[in-house]
């Protein structure tokens, strides 16, 4: 089963794409991932933060959202922080399948490991520039 939730996924390339999986959970989740992604394409990554953190208070265990945070804020290089969020979606109890934007699944822990290897080697150092440009 492919959670429904917006998801940052690993494309094979190494760069991240913004995906939304298969509808299965409240609106009003779907509207506020939907805010989040739209904030962070467009740049302003504090605000999808901010959104994503309020998420996270009503669904603190969501591999998903872990992951987008821990994404988000290796954007704007706090990378403490993103390590905290990977590691607690490797963590979670839930784990779940995502899709990614090229149409692939993955199980958020894949995900996650990937992110944290991603982080160790300074692979969001590039988006965190590109960030701080526009935020």
């Amino acid at each position: 089963m492919t959670k429904s939730a917006l998801a940052w996924a690993l494309a094979a390339t190494g760069s991240l794409a913004v995906v939304t999986a298969t509808p299965a959970v409240a609106q009003a989740s779907a509207d506020d991932s939907e805010f989040a992604a739209s904030s962070i394409a467009r740049g302003e990554t504090t605000t999808a933060i901010a959104s994503l953190e309020i998420e996270r208070q009503a669904s603190p265990d969501d591999p998903a959202l872990l992951i987008n945070l821990g994404i988000a804020y290796a954007h704007i290089g706090k990378e403490e922080k993103a390590r905290e969020m990977f590691d607690a979606a490797l963590k979670s109890d839930n784990p779940v399948e995502l899709e990614t934007a090229d149409g692939n699944a993955t199980d958020s822990r894949r995900l996650a490991r990937k992110a944290m290897a991603m982080l160790a080697r300074g692979e969001f150092r590039a988006a965190t520039n590109r960030v701080a440009q526009r935020d």
